[in-house]
């Protein structure tokens, strides 16, 4: 038994420029989390690792705990906020589910 589909359940194909538009704005967010990531992994754990080293977190030095640990927290954190980015882009362009 064939299933039928209504057409509310069809996804409306988007028209170039939606497509080109949504793909421009997603470019735009992974250009600026990943300058975040940069500044934070490589500036605050190598470059600014001398003068953030005048400060403590948790004990260490934070220079020291950027390059350690803080890098990759926030690494997970921009995951999350892409995440979080991307659903509202999908909705906003009418590619959610």
């Amino acid at each position: 038994m064939a299933k039928e589909f209504s057409q509310t359940n069809l996804m409306k194909t988007p028209d170039k420029t939606t497509a080109q538009r949504y793909w421009k704005e997603n470019l735009t967010y992974l250009a600026i989390l990943l300058v975040i990531w940069f500044l934070v992994s490589y500036g605050a754990g190598i470059l600014f690792a001398d003068a953030l080293n005048n400060f403590r977190l948790g004990g260490f030095k934070l220079g020291f705990w950027f390059a350690q640990q803080g890098s990759i927290y926030v690494f997970v954190l921009l995951i999350f906020v892409y995440i979080f980015l991307m659903n509202r882009l999908d909705r906003k362009y009418g590619y959610d589910e």
